[in-house]
């Protein structure tokens, strides 16, 4: 298993995205673009794929306990801290008086226009018109 595969497990296990890694890296001071950082979850065989180094996960990991432990002076708890991810990303529920998206388009239909007949279709499978 590749230092690619790890950090690819690590963050969807984690839910993590571009933005949440480039923090976690920030807290020991390590410094990735984005575009650094997409160029090493792409597979294998692309021609922008970037072979994970040693020094890039085990920053990741250093800036990952910081993250979910804190710091001597800060400490936090890894389960509060995994839970509020949750929270945040939960999507808002919808709301019950807004009408949804086909009955717009539903009333969008013209029905005092006829349906398409079309010349070309039969009627049976499988016979053709000549």
């Amino acid at each position: 298993m590749t230092n690619n595969d790890v950090f690819k497990k690590l963050r969807v296990a984690l839910m993590l995205r571009d933005d949440d890694i480039l923090e976690i890296l920030k807290l020991v001071d390590f410094k990735v673009s984005k575009s650094e950082l997409s160029a090493l979850f792409r597979k294998e065989d692309h021609p922008n794929y970037v072979e994970c180094g040693d020094q890039i996960l085990r920053n990741f990991l250093n800036g990952l306990v910081i993250h979910l432990r804190g710091t001597k002076e800060n400490p936090k708890l890894p389960g509060e801290v995994l839970s509020q991810r949750k929270t945040a990303s939960i999507k808002k529920p919808l709301n019950p008086n807004k009408p949804s998206f086909k009955s717009l388009q539903q009333r969008k239909v013209d029905t005092a226009m006829p349906s398409v007949k079309y010349k070309n279709k039969s009627k049976v499978k499988g016979t053709k018109k000549s």
